[in-house]
């Protein structure tokens, strides 16, 4: 699968699975309503760029600082492993 591919099927999931996450997660994870935040922002960027690559370097910078790395915390469920996923992939696919 290309990389345009992987990002179009990522974005697609993390739409639904963020706020799903925020929800479930948020009382015990708040530091995930920022992601949410930050990822809300991603994601209008994208959609307004059309066909040119936004300018993300600071959302995903902030991302890295908030999630320590796209670390996974131990006590969450596999969706909230999986948008972490999906996140770093986001991230390692824009500086490619």
């Amino acid at each position: 699968m290309s990389d345009f591919n992987r990002v179009k099927e990522n974005l697609a999931r993390l739409e639904i699975y963020v706020p799903v996450v925020a929800r479930v997660h948020g009382d015990s994870h708040p530091e995930f309503h920022e992601v949410r935040r930050v990822y809300d922002a991603i994601a209008a960027k994208i959609k307004a760029a059309g066909t040119s690559k936004p300018d993300l370097e600071s959302e995903f910078k902030k991302l890295r600082e908030i999630t320590d790395d796209y670390t996974v915390p131990p006590d969450v469920c596999e969706t909230y492993a999986a948008v972490y996923n999906m996140l770093a992939e986001l991230d390692a696919a824009y500086w490619a």
